[in-house]
């Protein structure tokens, strides 16, 4: 007897990688930066997408798709910040978005008025990683809080992503954290990484954050 084996993982991943190309293209065509945001639940992301909001929304359209496992909290946030249309997605359990979620969410935003797109991801730093959603980078966010080795514990995100959001800076005077070896840890993993060191909390390091985002904007509407 034969015995047929079908990697339905490959498959499923296969798929998503198509819809992430199309996502991209759709991107592309309509001069959108995306930006997917990943880390461990309460490293900061929905704080740091907050400051922004509240300090690039009159410079940059911005828009944001979020993800949660099950609720909308988040967006729910968000939303107040901005008057464009916050998109949430429910994964129901699932611990990262898709390439289809995401395409699925563009369809009720205006992409003719959008130069920034921030894909809020799941708080995991491990299924994220092997999930295409058809943005243009990855940007880790981790806190001071969760310790200097991160990028040890969890390479293969620092490998695919190209920023790095080292968030609550203003906590280093009450945690034992040493930032030049944080700092040290991630390029090992990854040289060609971009670091920023913020506190959304109190604002601190947010200046280098929003200049280089209205950088990457400008340089995306050039190409």
């Amino acid at each position: 007897m034969t015995v047929r084996t079908i990697d339905v993982r490959e498959r499923v991943m296969a798929k998503n990688d198509k819809l992430a190309a199309g996502v991209r293209s759709l991107l592309q065509q309509h001069g959108v930066l995306a930006l997917n945001l990943v880390s461990s639940p309460g490293a900061g992301k929905t704080a740091l997408l907050e400051r922004t909001l509240d300090e690039l929304d009159d410079r940059i359209q911005m828009a944001v798709i979020t993800g949660d496992v099950q609720t909308q909290n988040d967006a729910e946030r968000l939303a107040k910040r901005t008057d464009k249309l916050v998109q949430a997605v429910v994964t129901g359990g699932a611990c990262h978005l898709d390439a289809r979620q995401v395409k699925t969410a563009l369809e009720r935003i205006d992409l003719a008025s959008t130069e920034l797109l921030f894909i809020e991801n799941v708080g995991n730093l491990v299924c994220p990683a092997s999930w295409d959603l058809g943005e243009q980078a990855k940007l880790v966010v981790f806190s001071v809080t969760e310790g200097e080795d991160k990028p040890l514990k969890y390479p293969k995100m620092f490998q695919e992503a190209r920023y790095v959001v080292l968030n609550k800076i203003d906590l280093l005077p009450h945690v034992p954290f040493d930032v030049e070896k944080a700092r040290q840890y991630a390029l090992e993993v990854n040289p060609d990484l971009q670091i920023f060191l913020t506190s959304a909390l109190t604002g601190e390091g947010m200046i280098d954050w929003y200049r280089f985002l209205g950088s990457a904007v400008a340089e995306n509407s050039a190409e």
